[in-house]
């Protein structure tokens, strides 16, 4: 059944029953205006009974499947009552006659086509259609157009095969269509008192600029000069100064907001009311190169070092040069003795300058260990936050960087992103000045040292890049593939304290410490990679549900912070549930758990039974006292796995 959907300021219009769904014909393909937007389809309301979604099932005792009693509508037959008139085709339709006997009326399949293309009158059946179009479209204009303006709440049209939901428009929404001045705020990531702001000049439709000085750093002296503070929210209308959060709510209480508005309505914005923020430009102070030390000695080795290809260990090993080559380089052209020209080589490895070919061993003054500077690197093409050279800029603290890449995803969340964080707008994320400023800040990673961090810290610092990864991967190479997704989780790669990092790398081999990834046979580092030193001793489960691949059935993208991480993955572990990542059927004693538990099972208990147990432990009131009741009683109990929605999550 199609569904015709208005703006509504309610998140939440009333959808129909998923059984009543699947018992409708399909809604005429020649009217698209009566397709539901898709951002507002989620899992939950495009799924049938856990049952029903159950793509495989792993049993201590395995229920009954009802799979072979539905019903497909390609094979369905429909047996029309002899009392009722007999339906008559398009003119032209058939080539004998427009009549059909009363063998051929009692059996009409659904899937079944006319079988007579040599005699089909094509002009006649468009203009069946088109008729048929025009009707339907007449009969949803007479009834809306008939809706008083006082009706609260969606109303429904149901025509044969379409129910079209008219949800009631936001209070007076042309009310500040005629409104010249500026309203605007200072904001942060991740402020409430913000967050309360912004939800309520969306609600009634309020245009505002915000200024979030986050995203915009330059700006916080203003906000101080302007407001006496660094407190926000901060609300301005034009270049008065009305207060924040508390003074907002008194004025909506009093009824004095929209008078306060109205006195600016016919007021244009005077130059000093604040400032549009503008997208494009960096603050000249970020633009202020702050180089390392040791660019200047790589200025003159780069062009004057010995690279070519050579073959080693039975491979080919492009763009090297040796150790001795360095330090034969650096002697001439330095004039450095050769004990600290092979020092200053220890430095440029360390800075991530320049890598052994294979990643294992420091710098040696030896023809036989091979080196290439980082932008020689054979897979400089697949990092990402690698513009064709190397950001010779001093390295910051990846702490600070952290900081500051998941103030600028959270703001990106705010701004594109559902209040529950469940649809993101991707489209919106790649033109945002966020993004772009994003982009700049995933440079400073290429160099940063990674030890420098504590293992609470990597925690976060790892569970927040892959977020943030996944969106610009989803931004710039698409969703994964349905078949073959190798491209979004392997080959997608950031450069990090020079070495090469992929989302599966850093789930598989960080974050869940070196564990084979599912249906592979092979462990992600190697037992000489250095990376072995960035994972936690003891791999935490709770990071499955901090993670966001960018589909619909994964947790809903979220960012941590270095001091609570854990109890904010916790608290993530308890949504995850709460949202469908398991489903109860308390007399069918079935238990329907996320897909995530069948592919790392082995993250969460040695069998069924500990993963039951372990996931008790995270649920609510009411689906811990049903999983605890099946758990106690002695009886057997199904486990069976949900089906998987790929689909982006936006």
């Amino acid at each position: 059944m199609g569904e015709v959907a208005v703006p509504h300021p309610h998140p939440h219009p009333p959808l129909p029953v998923p059984d009543q769904i699947n018992s409708i014909p399909t809604v005429d393909s020649t009217i698209p205006s009566l397709s539901l937007p898709e951002e507002n389809t989620t899992e939950t309301e495009t799924m049938k009974h856990p049952k029903d979604s159950i793509s495989a099932v792993d049993s201590i005792e395995s229920p009954k499947s009802d799979v072979s009693s539905e019903k497909s509508y390609k094979t369905e037959t429909v047996i029309l009552p002899e009392h009722l008139p007999k339906p008559e085709a398009p003119p032209g339709l058939l080539s004998k006659s427009n009549s059909i006997s009363h063998e051929e009326y009692h059996t009409i399949k659904r899937s079944t086509s006319a079988n007579v293309a040599s005699s089909v009158d094509m002009a006649s059946i468009g203009r069946f259609f088109r008729d048929q179009s025009d009707v339907v479209s007449a009969a949803i204009a007479r009834r809306i157009s008939s809706l008083k303006e006082t009706s609260n709440g969606p109303t429904e049209i149901h025509l044969p095969d379409v129910k079209v939901i008219v949800k009631a428009p936001g209070k007076n929404p042309s009310a500040f269509s005629s409104l010249k001045g500026r309203v605007s705020f200072f904001s942060r990531s991740g402020c409430r008192d913000c967050t309360a702001v912004r939800s309520f000049f969306r609600e009634i439709e309020l245009p505002y600029v915000e200024i979030n000085v986050d995203v915009f750093p330059e700006r916080e002296q203003e906000l101080v000069d302007r407001t006496g503070t660094n407190q926000v929210p901060q609300i301005f209308l034009n270049e008065k100064h009305l207060g924040g959060l508390v003074v907002l709510n008194s004025l909506r209480n009093s009824g004095e907001f929209e008078n306060v508005l109205n006195s600016m309505a016919g007021t244009k914005v005077s130059d000093d009311a604040p400032m549009v923020p503008v997208y494009g430009f960096d603050h000249e102070e970020a633009e202020k190169e702050n180089l390392d030390e040791m660019v200047a000695i790589v200025a003159v080795l780069r062009p004057r070092m010995p690279i070519q290809d050579r073959f080693v260990r039975m491979k080919l090993v492009r763009n090297c040069f040796s150790g001795a080559d360095m330090v034969d380089a650096i002697v001439q052209h330095v004039n450095l003795g050769r004990e600290k020209a092979a020092e200053i080589g220890k430095e440029l490895l360390r800075r991530h300058f320049i890598h052994h070919v294979f990643r294992e061993i420091d710098f040696e003054d030896d023809a036989q260990q091979l080196y290439r500077f980082l932008e020689h690197d054979p897979g400089v093409l697949k990092y990402f936050n690698f513009r064709m050279s190397t950001n010779d800029n001093k390295p910051k603290s990846p702490a600070v960087i952290g900081q500051l890449l998941t103030k600028l995803m959270v703001a990106m969340l705010e701004s594109f992103a559902s209040d529950d964080r469940h649809h993101v707008d991707y489209a919106r994320i790649a033109v945002s000045e966020e993004f772009r400023r994003y982009g700049n800040l995933v440079r400073d990673l290429q160099r940063v040292d990674m030890a420098t961090l504590s293992e609470t810290e990597r925690l976060c610092f790892f569970l927040n890049l892959y977020n943030a990864m996944v969106v610009h991967a989803v931004v710039t190479i698409g969703q994964p593939g349905l078949i073959d997704r190798r491209a979004f989780f392997t080959d997608f790669q950031y450069i990090i304290g020079g070495y090469p990092y992929s989302l599966s790398t850093i789930k598989n081999g960080i974050l869940r410490s070196n564990r084979r990834q599912p249906y592979s046979f092979v462990k992600p580092f190697s037992s000489t990679d250095i990376r072995l030193e960035l994972m936690p001793k003891k791999m935490n489960p709770l990071i499955h549900f901090g993670l966001c691949n960018g589909n619909r059935s994964s947790p809903a993208v979220r960012f941590f912070t270095p001091d609570g991480v854990e109890v904010e993955l916790r608290q993530a572990a308890r949504d995850f549930f709460k949202d469908g990542g398991i489903n109860i059927d308390f007399t069918k004693r079935a238990v329907y758990l996320s897909r995530i538990f069948k592919w790392y099972s082995a993250d969460f208990g040695q069998d069924k039974l500990e993963v039951l147990n372990w996931v008790l432990n995270y649920l609510d009131s009411t689906k811990a006292g049903l999983l605890s009741h099946l758990l106690n009683d002695g009886g057997a109990i199904s486990i069976s796995y949900q089906s998987f929605d790929w689909s982006l999550n936006c």
